[in-house]
């Protein structure tokens, strides 16, 4: 009849329950479990141990090497480059928005003439601040040939490209330990597959055969 209201149903009967640890199933003992489930369990904990053990030793000593590498470098572009005072030859370009933070960023490559280590004159590009006329006065850096060449690296920079080569590093362990894990989870999946093609080789038959 319309307008009825219909009888409570009971709630559905819940499902089964999922074992809170059976991502660890290749641990515990179950007559479904294979030797190569075994194995690849201990092969997948000893992977994570050697990659917890390696991944912050080469990011240590990929680390430290790559500091003392941009450290020397550092050293010697000081010992080997000049700050020297340098005119513009023409007019830098306008920023279309003078005064903005962009424009206080930007710089624009200009010629520029200046005397060399060796005391001879020079021309060359450096990038300038936006709207500097010929004539103005700007600092350059020049290698010992007399060629403008950027500024020895700083202590940020060093900082910056060592942490990188860590990171790196550490990333490289991570990526060589997940490509083991990989291959030698293809491998013995393979070895499953060829021991069940014997298997049902062998019963194959029996199952066929008629009374």
């Amino acid at each position: 009849m319309a307008g009825e209201i219909p009888q409570a149903q009971p709630p559905p009967e819940p499902g089964p329950r999922r074992h809170p640890y059976v991502a660890l199933w290749r641990w515990r003992r179950n007559p479904l479990r294979r030797r190569t489930d075994r194995m690849q369990a201990w092969i997948a904990l000893g992977l994570l141990l050697a990659v917890l053990a390696a991944a912050p030793a080469a990011m240590f000593v990929v680390g430290d090497t790559a500091y003392r590498h941009y450290r020397d470098t550092a050293a010697r572009q000081e010992s080997t480059r000049d700050h020297l005072p340098a005119v513009l030859v023409h007019d830098a370009p306008r920023h279309p928005e003078p005064g903005s933070e962009e424009a206080e960023k930007t710089r624009y490559p200009v010629e520029v003439r200046f005397t060399g280590p060796d005391g001879r004159p020079r021309t060359g590009k450096a990038d300038v601040e936006p709207g500097l006329t010929a004539g103005s006065t700007v600092h350059v850096w020049a290698d010992s040939a007399g060629r403008i060449t950027e500024p020895p690296l700083d202590t940020g920079q060093i900082r910056s490209r060592t942490m990188g080569w860590a990171i790196l590093a550490f990333l490289g362990v991570v990526l060589t330990g997940l490509a083991v894990h990989a291959v030698t989870g293809l491998v013995l999946h393979r070895r499953n597959l060829a021991r069940w093609d014997e298997a049902w080789a062998t019963t194959a038959p029996r199952w066929s055969r008629f009374p």
